[in-house]
């Protein structure tokens, strides 16, 4: 993989409001972001749909965030030397995760009018993406039921590709890594790489770095049966005890105390496991918000942003490690020296 493609990033402002995006807070947060070494930022863009089962994808002019929004955050980031991958999301209305949006197969029409409205929707931000600059667009994410309909989506990538020049990627679930054939016309393979590295009881750096040994195994099936890189388009857990258990989790479990240095060794284990393999090109960590709480109060969120945790500055050391293996000046060094020298 060509090492200026690695991703060092991180997905930033998820769900933020319209209009968050050009506040003074919103370019404080992505400067603090910025300033743990990373090279890519991923900016995602909130359309809603109504069910799963419903068939228009549409904007909300509270919760969508505008072009001008966008634009914003994109000039900002550039500002800050960082790559952008504008990353278009549906959420459905009724709280249904977007993998269930589906159709039963004796009703084809009702695939065609929702990709119809998906197509319009995505063709929208690959043309501002383009124009924009923008280096990556993520064509969907989790996406489970869609991705299930192979010759819909590699028309959609076709459509896309004639209006959008930069590299696609597209955002699987943990566990899809072989399962969709249309894949091969995408130049990334992303996964939301949300895998138990932990039983709940056995929570040490090693039990997570042979559980991580084990995904990298799947991921490097992947990457041969597709001949396409892969890479964590999502990826991170909470900031509580046995979260590594269930990383997927978007939930507060209240009855769980507080846990920096688990999700620190999440991150630490992640990054691994993984930062030399040749097929292997980069995280988009989940998520760091446009607006951030006081930094005294850092510590009590238990969400999935390292802001003001130890698992801030695992990432930040983290970079530093990939910076050196991935700069020419230091390929004479091979990976145990690096490990040594950088404490991994």
């Amino acid at each position: 993989m060509n090492k200026d493609i690695f991703c060092k990033g991180y997905t930033w402002g998820f769900f933020s409001k319209r209009g968050d995006f050009q506040t003074e807070a919103a370019e404080k947060s992505m400067e603090r972001l910025a300033s743990n070494g990373l090279n890519w930022i991923c900016i995602p863009v909130n359309a809603l749909q109504e069910s799963f089962a419903s068939t228009r994808v549409f904007s909300d002019y509270e919760r969508t965030q505008s072009d001008e929004d966008i634009a914003f955050a994109i000039k900002k980031a550039k500002s800050l030397g960082l790559k952008v991958c504008l990353k278009p999301m549906v959420d459905c209305l009724d709280h249904s995760w977007r993998a269930r949006i589906d159709f039963p197969p004796e009703n084809p029409e009702y695939w065609d009018k929702w990709f119809k409205s998906y197509t319009a929707f995505m063709l929208h931000y690959a043309k501002l993406a383009e124009k924009l600059g923008c280096e990556m667009l993520c064509t969907g994410c989790e996406m489970a039921g869609m991705d299930k309909q192979s010759d819909r989506c590699r028309k959609l990538i076709a459509q896309v590709r004639e209006v959008y020049s930069g590299i696609v990627m597209h955002n699987i679930n943990h566990g899809d890594e072989q399962r969709f054939d249309w894949l091969s016309d995408v130049d990334i393979i992303g996964i939301s790489g949300y895998y138990p590295v932990t039983d709940g009881v056995n929570r040490d750096k090693k039990h997570m770095l042979s559980h991580w040994n084990e995904v990298v195994g799947s991921l490097e099936k992947a990457h041969k049966h597709f001949n396409k890189p892969i890479m964590f388009a999502e990826i991170g857990v909470r900031n509580e005890e046995g979260c590594t258990q269930y990383p997927w989790d978007f939930h507060d479990r209240l009855d769980k105390p507080l846990d920096e240095q688990e999700q620190a060794d999440f991150y630490d284990t992640a990054m691994e496991a993984t930062w030399d393999l040749d097929w292997f090109c980069g995280y988009f960590w989940w998520d760091w918000k446009a607006i951030l709480p006081p930094i005294e109060k850092a510590k009590e969120n238990r969400d999935f942003t390292v802001y003001g945790k130890l698992g801030e500055e695992v990432l930040k050391s983290g970079t530093q490690k990939i910076d050196m293996y991935k700069n020419t000046d230091c390929l004479s060094l091979d990976r145990q020296s690096i490990c040594f020298y950088m404490r991994w």
